[in-house]
């Protein structure tokens, strides 16, 4: 990743939260720590950022703080072609006329481009996935009550009533913070309360997740993996995490990303 790539991607962090880690911003731009205090060093010099013991802060952080969830835009940069390939898979399952809940994400909003091609009912709590759907597909598009949250480009509700309640779907297709033994992991409270609500009005769930995500935690529980209908990832996924879905009888969907998003099912 270029050093200006990097850069973008640290303050972008900083704008998200009060203090970001060192350990943060190394995972998010996959580089070294050296690195990264160099990159830190060079921003608090430019008086982009002001550098803190362990990490980093912006210099003038926001008044509101969003959810516990990185920016859309720094999330879009990471693992793209895994995500384009297994956002291709998910869409492989879609047939014309099925009526789908797609959750807000990078990996999601990859479907967007295959769907195009398809005329189904879309509810979506995603700003960017509805406007492209709108502008470039055949798609009807609907949306839940709520704000926007900016950074993520997601709407939210804290009531019950934000009309997500009055569709049912065959399917609902979500990205995740962590996937593990106990189930699917997220981030933000407000984020476990919208999604679980959209999880329930959905007959499968299926979960959009690069190899990356079955080594990651969190500290909020989802849903269980008996609620897992299928999951769809790339080629990284190792045999430890391939067993723990063999043996929660969870389909597995795994993505080539070198093969032009080629598929094998294993089930």
């Amino acid at each position: 990743m270029l050093e200006t790539e990097r850069h973008r991607i640290i303050l972008s962090a900083v704008q998200e939260r009060p203090v970001v880690t060192v350990a943060d911003l190394c995972a998010l731009t996959a580089a070294s720590e050296a690195t990264v205090r160099r990159d830190i060093a060079q921003l608090h010099l430019a008086k982009k950022l002001r550098r803190v013991r362990g990490g980093a802060e912006a210099i003038s952080p926001p008044q509101f703080v969003g959810i516990n969830a990185r920016p859309f835009a720094v999330n879009q940069t990471i693992n793209i072609a895994s995500k384009r390939a297994i956002a291709q898979a998910a869409v492989d399952l879609c047939e014309d006329g099925d009526a789908i809940i797609v959750n807000g994400g990078t990996t999601t909003f990859q479907m967007v481009h295959p769907l195009t091609t398809k005329r189904l009912q879309v509810f979506t709590n995603s700003f960017p996935i509805a406007e492209h759907l709108l502008k470039q597909s055949k798609n009807t598009v609907m949306l839940p009550a709520g704000a926007i949250y900016r950074e993520q480009n997601i709407i939210l509700s804290p009531f019950d009533d934000d009309g997500s309640n009055h569709f049912y779907a065959r399917r609902m297709f979500m990205g995740c913070r962590g996937l593990g033994p106990l189930g699917l992991m997220e981030g933000d409270p407000l984020l476990v309360q919208a999604e679980q609500k959209l999880i329930g009005q959905a007959d499968e769930l299926v979960v959009l997740a690069d190899s990356s995500k079955f080594s990651q935690r969190s500290s909020l529980l989802l849903c269980p993996l008996s609620r897992i209908h299928t999951v769809i990832t790339d080629d990284g996924i190792d045999d430890r995490a391939a067993s723990m879905l063999e043996a929660a009888d969870i389909r597995l969907i795994v993505a080539d990303a070198r093969r032009d998003g080629r598929t094998r099912a294993e089930e």
